[in-house]
């Protein structure tokens, strides 16, 4: 079992609804996901993962390698880094740059680092799999709280998915950002669209009364404001 511990998730009331605020954690909410997965395959010594330039993973998977004492490696498109890639580098994490940055083509230069090295292994997009999934169940039926429904942002789906198995029988809503989230990343929840374009930020008169990332929870709000009931919940990942 993973002996790192982090704090519980904060839970604040604003309004009628109430807000998971992971971006009070370091790395934000997936981060909370990946010490399990991590911990349970001690022979690989590097996690290689192909990020978007403003991808939020990249971040909670540098915290998760430090604290594990393993190498987070970043595949990105060549560019000026963020803010979000420099707190990466900040905590340990290689990052390797690849021109001509498609997510397909960097997907297709992390699968061959992680092939040809050794102690390396390639995480899916999203950390799309089953076992983060499951612990993204088990945090959120944690919650001192059973909501009336749930709000979060969609792109790979795995913590929509997360929170439809933790409540089962609660409806459960998304914004998609990015690419286009399939049926099967979608699960049950019920999808709206942003506006924006994904590398686009959220304007601020839309943004909610709390930090978070303006390319990606942020764009949830204002759907949530104008269609959610009392008592639904929104899963802010972080800022």
């Amino acid at each position: 079992m993973c002996m790192v511990t982090l704090p519980a998730p904060v839970m604040e009331r604003h309004g009628s609804v109430w807000v998971v605020r992971d971006d009070l954690l370091p790395g934000g909410t997936k981060r909370r996901f990946l010490y399990p997965f991590l911990h349970a395959r001690a022979n690989v010594r590097q996690w290689v993962y192909a990020s978007p330039r403003v991808g939020y993973a990249q971040v909670a998977l540098a915290h998760a390698c430090r604290d594990l004492q393993r190498t987070a490696v970043v595949v990105i498109p060549k560019g000026a880094h963020t803010p979000l890639t420099q707190e990466a580098l900040s905590l340990g994490a290689t990052i390797i740059e690849v021109p001509m940055g498609y997510l397909s083509h960097i997907q297709h230069v992390a699968a061959q680092y992680a092939a040809t090295t050794p102690d390396a292994q390639l995480l899916p997009f999203g950390l799309d799999h089953p076992e983060i999934i499951q612990e993204a169940t088990r945090v959120a039926q944690s919650l001192p709280y059973t909501p009336t429904e749930v709000w979060s942002c969609v792109s790979s789906g795995v913590l929509s998915r997360g929170l439809q198995a933790a409540w089962p029988t609660i409806p459960v809503y998304g914004v998609g950002v990015g690419h286009h989230t399939t049926p099967d990343e979608q699960g049950r929840a019920q999808l709206f669209r942003s506006p924006y374009k994904f590398a686009q930020k959220c304007p601020r008169k839309e943004a909610p009364p709390f930090p978070s990332s303006a390319f990606y929870d942020a764009k949830v709000w204002s759907f949530l404001v104008r269609h959610a009931s009392p008592g639904a919940l929104f899963w802010n990942v972080g800022a």
